[in-house]
């Protein structure tokens, strides 16, 4: 089974790199002090409308630089779900990691950044689920785009569904 799985995997086409060069500079909007929050939920709906949650997954907050979005587009295309299968094993510059936050989900998917300084992010976290033994887990990537103004009184909501 291992050899299929592999085999499977040998077969996706792996998407080339990104044109555009990363900028740090650009970037660094993660680093600046800010009074937005947002707040989310993780989750999945299975075929049958069992609901998975994201329970106790990484969740990356990414600037949405122009690196940033020529990769989300280039390996998600138009959707915002992506099988754990299909994620592309390929090198990314080093500082794209660098340069983002993480927290990590509630055992009810729920999750939240504060201090977030005004600007456009990337919110990416998976939902995977399955026996952890099992070569064929089900699931996968989820992320959506949330934009702060500064203006915000109240916490900017985002739903990880892939819809």
């Amino acid at each position: 089974m291992l050899g299929l799985a592999a085999l499977l995997g040998a077969c996706v086409a792996q998407p080339s790199p990104t044109a555009s060069s990363f900028s740090a500079e650009e970037a660094a909007v993660i680093r600046k002090p800010g009074t937005g929050v947002i707040v989310g939920h993780a989750f999945r709906t299975r075929s049958k409308g069992q609901v998975v949650n994201a329970a106790g997954e990484v969740v990356r907050l990414i600037p949405a630089t122009a690196y940033a979005r020529e990769r989300f587009n280039r390996v998600f295309g138009k959707a915002k779900f992506l099988p754990h299968w299909r994620y592309p094993n390929e090198q990314v510059d080093p500082r794209y990691a660098e340069l983002t936050r993480t927290t990590k989900t509630a055992a009810n998917g729920r999750f939240s950044f504060d201090k977030v300084a005004p600007g456009s992010y990337f919110v990416s976290t998976q939902v995977i689920w399955g026996e952890e033994d099992q070569v064929f887990r089900e699931g996968g990537t989820v992320y959506d785009e949330v934009t702060l103004t500064g203006k915000e009184t109240e916490p900017v909501e985002v739903i990880l569904s892939g819809h």
